[in-house]
C-alpha cells in the first residue's frame, strides 16, 4: 500500500485513473495539485484509490472494486465524514463501517449528467462570461460564490469559465468549471436565495457550456439525488444523465 502519495506523481496517478465523467473533477485536482491522494497496490495496477480535495478533505472520492482496499485507505485519510464511492461498492463498505465501527451508515446519491449535443441557450440580460478583468468583482462576492476548483477567483478566471448574473452590481448567480480535463469539463451553479427562480442559473451555464463545447470538451454535471432543482436545470440545458455514485455516510 502506498498511502499518501508524493504530490509530484499525482499526474501520474491522473493518467492511471482514466477518463468519463466520473472522474472528470479527480483527474482535474491530482493534475493541478489540489489534492491528497492515496493508492492501494501501485499507480498503474492499483486496488483501490482515495482522492482527497483540498478544499473539502471531509468528502474523499474513492475508486475501484475492493471494499476492504477503500476502508484501508480511509483509515490514512484525515478529517473524512464521509465518502463517494462506486454505487455496486456501497454496501460492501457499510458492512466493513459497521463491522469496524459498531455504526450504521446512510446513503446519498450522487447524480451525474453529460451533454453530447450543444447546449440548449437561456439568454438573460443580466447574465455575462466573467473575464480576467472581474477579478475584484469575483473577489467580493460571498465565499460559495467565489470558485476553488481552480485554487480561488484568480485561477478560475485564469484557467476556467465562469459567467454571473451581477445585480445592482454585486454577483447574485454564477455558473463555472469546477473542473477542466483534455474531455470533459464540470459544471457548476450557486445562487443568492434572494435571486432564485429567476433563470440566472440556467442561463449562466448555458454561456460556460458554449465555452466548454468550443473547447472540444464534453460538459458534465452532477448534483445530489434530491437536487430536483439542478436537476430541473440541467434538464432545461440539454444534459442526459449518464450514471450515479454513492455517497457513504456514517452516523455515529
Amino acid at each position: 500500500m502506498c498511502p499518501g502519495i508524493d504530490r509530484s506523481r499525482l499526474a501520474t496517478l491522473a493518467d492511471a485513473l482514466g477518463r468519463g465523467p466520473y472522474t472528470a473533477i479527480p483527474v482535474h485536482l491530482l493534475r493541478r495539485g489540489l489534492c491528497r491522494a492515496y493508492v492501494d497496490g501501485s499507480l498503474a495496477d492499483s486496488r483501490a484509490v482515495l482522492i482527497q480535495d483540498d478544499a473539502a478533505h471531509d468528502e474523499p472520492a474513492a475508486f475501484g472494486d475492493d471494499p476492504e482496499a477503500i476502508w484501508r485507505l480511509l483509515q490514512e485519510a484525515p478529517g473524512w465524514e464521509c465518502v463517494s464511492v462506486p454505487a455496486h461498492v456501497a454496501g460492501k463498505l457499510r458492512a466493513i463501517i459497521r463491522r469496524e465501527r459498531g455504526v450504521d451508515v446512510r446513503y446519498y446519491a450522487d447524480v451525474y449528467f453529460h451533454l453530447e449535443r450543444a447546449v440548449a441557450v437561456h439568454a438573460s440580460p443580466n447574465v455575462r462570461l466573467l473575464t480576467p478583468d472581474a477579478l475584484a468583482l469575483l473577489e467580493s462576492a460571498p465565499e460559495e460564490l467565489r470558485g476553488y476548483g481552480f485554487g480561488g477567483p484568480h485561477g478560475l478566471l485564469s484557467h476556467g469559465y465562469a459567467a454571473a448574473a451581477v445585480v445592482d452590481g454585486a454577483i447574485a448567480a454564477i455558473a463555472q468549471t469546477y473542473a477542466r480535463t483534455v474531455v470533459h469539463a464540470d459544471i457548476g451553479v450557486h445562487t443568492v436565495e434572494a435571486h432564485r427562480r429567476r433563470g440566472y442559473s440556467t442561463s449562466a451555464a448555458a454561456l460556460v457550456i458554449e465555452q466548454v463545447q468550443a473547447a472540444g470538451e464534453t460538459p458534465v454535471w452532477s448534483c445530489g439525488g434530491d437536487n430536483h432543482a439542478s436537476m430541473r436545470v440541467a434538464e432545461k440545458l440539454g444534459f442526459e444523465r449518464y450514471g450515479e455514485r454513492t455517497y457513504v455516510i456514517p452516523t455515529g
